[in-house]
């Protein structure tokens, strides 16, 4: 376990959220999730009648179909299960994110389009989990089909832009040991070295 071991305590509620990437025959890429919540205990919902142990409270799915620049090409929603008989009707407001591009302004670019009344909290949690998704499906893949072609091998001017991950936690500082080692044309190692709390 990798947390300490917990005072007694009672589970109460549990949410899951699993994400999947996938390259389509078509050369773009579908980014798909659900997310559920479940309680511990049976309770009344007004909408529902008795919501009973482990049934979900919140179910919800999503896929994000992306280009290679993680462009959003077409969105797909769907809630199955929620609290209020009309939670699922405000699913076909997140097409408007087709257009966003995921980058760095990604999230406030979501919450401006389908943030509020203008959606869903669930399904906007599922948005920013899927854009790490698919940061982590495209990403690698295309990476390593640019440094397997010919032209790209044993090209001493190849790194013309930082890596997209430079700098963007403390792993990938550009003045520590993996851009070092990595994005050496990134390094920039002579500056004091940062601490990290403990």
């Amino acid at each position: 376990m990798p947390l300490s071991s917990p005072a007694a305590r009672t589970p109460i509620h549990t949410r899951t959220i699993e994400g999947h990437g996938f390259r389509r025959d078509d050369g773009l890429w579908d980014i798909e999730g659900r997310l559920v919540d479940t309680k511990s205990y049976p309770f009344d919902n007004q909408h529902r009648g008795t919501i009973e142990i482990g049934e979900p409270l919140h179910e919800m799915w999503l896929r994000l179909t992306v280009d290679d620049t993680l462009t959003i090409r077409a969105v797909e929603a769907e809630t199955d299960n929620g609290p209020y008989a009309i939670c699922g009707a405000i699913t076909p407001n997140f097409r408007l994110l087709v257009g966003l591009k995921i980058r760095p302004g990604f999230t406030k670019a979501v919450s401006e389009r389908v943030g509020g009344v203008s959606g869903c909290t669930h399904l906007v949690e599922l948005v920013g989990r899927l854009a790490t998704v698919a940061f982590q499906t495209v990403y690698p893949v295309l990476a390593r089909e640019r440094n397997q072609r010919p032209d790209q091998m044993h090209d001493p001017d190849r790194p013309k832009r930082p890596p997209p991950l430079l700098n963007t936690c403390h792993v990938f500082a550009s003045d520590g040991e993996v851009a070092r080692t990595q994005w050496p044309a990134f390094y920039t190692g002579d500056h004091p070295a940062r601490e990290v709390a403990g």
